[in-house]
């Protein structure tokens, strides 16, 4: 039995338009006709047609950037230290979800502690619950100045930090063929973090260029992609140099660094919902205020300059969006990192929906099987009341999903919206303040609050 669906525009992920007249058939998980409705083959009995005249038709998302185990983390120590792995995985499972629903049929988490986004990615694929199709690493590799080095020494990185501390490339590579062993689907390097250089204020590469290389040499003689995250100059140009397939932040990438990425075909994937989200949402109350937003500013201000240079010479980008923060929540933001692009990068509508859609395709798993519709490929589908294309805004309205269709099936979810957040859970949080006489006489407390009750 075969479904015959009637679209008011389509958008294939192929072209830079949409088509008026269209119909799209699908049988089994496979779209078997894509194309205009006059030569779209009749219904058979039996066979279901749905009328989307109304609607914009469009292929499911793809987020590149989710971190699954992550728990819309407050802070680092969430990330690492307090709910434990079997605990994650059915927290995470719920946040699969909660991505699914805003209308990304797939996504990619690079970076997870332990062996949490495999198992949900195993447990959807065995049909066990609904959710995604998921790519994923393992545990990032890092070394001093990269990512996840960001306990005192004296702790070190424990087991269940998001990254295994690797200090040169042997290490690297051992570390490469226990993941490869245990099932991932590419790898992720965390050559930079947040030190900086003291006599140059840039950022400093955890791995030098040798290092690197080995690296994703190996990965690669392994059958895997590899990842990287790298913010500063130096990281992303040992990673193009590497040849690395994905490069996500790149925000100070410089002259050298854009030729590398040209030259060895590497691709960005800028993932500034967490920097902007963070510019827009975080208070004065927080814990990172002023510093964080601030930094996040200028990482902001030198993409809008870096990376349009990159667009304009042919770069592609990908679309991920950095979820799992606190301030970027599952289910919430991905489909603004859309607007991202479109407002402070240069892109057209359609270009944005291109690197959520066809251009993230041929990283996942499924290497080009979704994020476009054509005939042969799986039926992964979004409808949507509005036209992205005229305003891409449209797609954070989850009210305006019509439907969402995956490998052939209408998506039905039923997302609990009552879910407590456990104490244990996460850092055990207590005050943001210490409060000596002269603080209290600064912000007007006079008295104490039980004094003022009793009163």
């Amino acid at each position: 039995m075969a479904r015959h669906i009637t679209c008011g525009k389509l958008f294939t992920g192929l072209g830079d338009g949409a088509e008026t007249g269209q119909t799209i058939v699908m049988e089994g998980n496979t779209l078997r006709y894509v194309g205009p409705s006059a030569g779209a083959p009749k219904p058979a009995p039996g066979d279901e047609v749905t009328n989307h005249s109304d609607h914009f038709v469009m292929p499911g998302l793809i987020d590149m950037h989710v971190h699954l185990s992550y728990g819309n983390a407050k802070s680092e120590e969430d990330i690492d230290l307090y709910a434990p792995l079997e605990f994650r995985a059915l927290r995470g499972l719920e946040a699969a979800q909660r991505v699914l629903a805003a209308g990304f049929t797939t996504m990619a988490d690079p970076t997870t502690t332990g062996h949490v986004s495999l198992a949900i990615r195993d447990a959807i694929d065995a049909g066990l619950f609904p959710g995604p199709r998921i790519s994923s690493s393992g545990r990032q590799i890092t070394n001093r100045q990269g990512l996840s080095d960001w306990y005192p020494s004296w702790i070190g990185v424990p087991d269940t930090s998001i990254g295994v501390l690797c200090r040169d490339a042997a290490e690297g590579i051992a570390e490469i063929r226990l993941q490869v062993k245990d099932g991932v689907d590419f790898i992720k390097i965390a050559i930079d973090g947040d030190s900086m250089n003291p006599t140059t204020d840039v950022l400093v590469a955890g791995y030098d260029q040798d290092e690197m290389t080995a690296m994703v040499r190996e990965a690669h003689r392994l059958g895997k992609k590899v990842v990287v995250h790298a913010r500063g100059a130096e990281g992303v140009l040992y990673s193009a140099r590497a040849k690395a397939d994905v490069i996500f932040h790149a925000a100070w990438m410089d002259d050298d660094g854009l030729e590398a990425v040209i030259k060895n075909g590497c691709a960005l994937c800028p993932s500034l919902s967490l920097v902007v989200n963070d510019i827009d949402f975080t208070r004065p109350g927080d814990g990172c205020y002023p510093s964080f937003p601030d930094a996040h500013q200028r990482e902001l201000d030198c993409a809008r300059k870096s990376l349009p240079i990159a667009r304009e010479a042919g770069v592609k980008f990908m679309l991920g969006t950095d979820s799992g923060f606190a301030v970027t929540p599952y289910g919430e933001w991905h489909a603004r990192e859309l607007e991202h692009y479109v407002k402070y990068l240069g892109f057209s509508t359609a270009e944005a929906l291109k690197c959520a859609t066809v251009n993230n395709s041929e990283f996942v798993r499924e290497n080009g099987q979704v994020g476009a519709l054509k005939a042969g490929k799986l039926a992964d589908i979004l409808v949507i009341d509005g036209d992205p294309l005229a305003d891409i805004s449209v797609l954070q309205d989850r009210s305006r999903i019509r439907e969402i269709v995956q490998n052939g099936e209408t998506v039905k979810l039923d997302i609990n919206t009552h879910a407590r957040r456990l104490r244990t859970e996460f850092s055990y949080d207590m005050w943001s303040d210490v409060y000596t006489q002269e603080r209290i006489a600064d912000i007007g407390m006079v008295g104490s609050q039980a004094q003022r009750a009793a009163e």
